[in-house]
């Protein structure tokens, strides 16, 4: 499964979401914050990436980075987000 979208923090503008377009072939939604608003306001889109990492945030060894190479931290990655779906698979329905 391929990535077709992906969301992305206001200060990711500029040249990022040109490269993404024509060398990565994915389309980069910046999420922008409005000027006018003050405190705290929940951003579109914005909430889907902070709940994954809290997600994944629950696996002590990813909670700081202790892998060197990708491919380790990629696994543990899937480790973590296998252990999520499988306990939501398992709980029981009401």
């Amino acid at each position: 499964m391929a990535l077709a979208r992906v969301w992305a923090d206001g200060g990711y503008t500029g040249p990022l979401v040109d490269f993404t377009r024509s060398t990565l072939r994915i389309a980069l939604t910046v999420v922008k914050r409005s000027d006018d608003l003050s405190g705290f306001v929940v951003l579109p889109k914005r909430w889907l990436v902070e709940r994954t990492f809290a997600w994944l945030m629950r696996s002590r060894r990813l909670a700081r980075d202790y892998e060197t190479r990708t491919d380790s931290s990629q696994a543990m990655i899937w480790w973590s987000m296998s252990m999520v779906m499988s306990r939501r698979l398992a709980r029981p329905r009401r």
